[in-house]
């Protein structure tokens, strides 16, 4: 079923719950409408890693690390970046250790801190991997002006913004 297809009928849903619970906000559709385009957005990373045998998780990782002047960072560091959980870490590192695109050690500061580093191959992969990404991400942006992709960009963070509000009242992420 297509994306839209299952956003039409989120919004034929929204109507028949908004008949039994005439107070459901109106941002639930918006909410329930960016959860299944970030669901689709991560098909299609998937998608373009699955032939490299890579996932998402692998892949932020190697961009994280790509992306720091030194190529390093520690793991805990990378968990806060990508949004992936500590107990994940160990088994992406472990496989993109045994792929030769990362390595892990002691820090040389402290030895009690694990680093992990990008390798020459991991840049090369990241390198040679981001460009064959363009067209299609291009293709997702297709027909929004430098305006719409201003606005929705000012938008999100205002999202996140405010989900960021409510994670500091809560006292705890949602």
């Amino acid at each position: 079923m297509s994306l839209i297809d299952r956003i039409k009928m989120l919004d034929e849903g929204v109507v028949g719950v908004r008949k039994l619970v005439p107070s459901v906000p109106t941002g639930v559709e918006m909410c329930r409408m960016l959860v299944l385009i970030s669901e689709s957005l991560q098909a299609e990373l998937e998608h373009k890693l699955r032939p490299h045998k890579l996932n998402d998780s692998e892949f932020r990782t190697l961009i994280t690390l790509f992306s720091r002047p030194d190529g390093t960072s520690t793991p805990g560091e990378v968990c806060l970046f990508t949004s992936l959980g500590t107990t994940n870490m160990t088994r992406i590192a472990n496989a993109l250790v045994k792929r030769g695109l990362i390595t892990r050690g002691p820090s040389a500061e402290d030895r009690r801190r694990v680093v992990m580093q990008i390798t020459p191959a991991g840049k090369r992969f990241v390198q040679k991997m981001l460009p064959t990404m363009f067209p299609r991400l291009k293709c997702i942006f297709e027909g929004f002006s430098k305006a719409d992709r201003s606005s929705l960009n000012r938008l999100l963070r205002k999202l996140a913004h405010n989900l960021s509000q409510l994670e500091h009242t809560a006292g705890e992420p949602p």
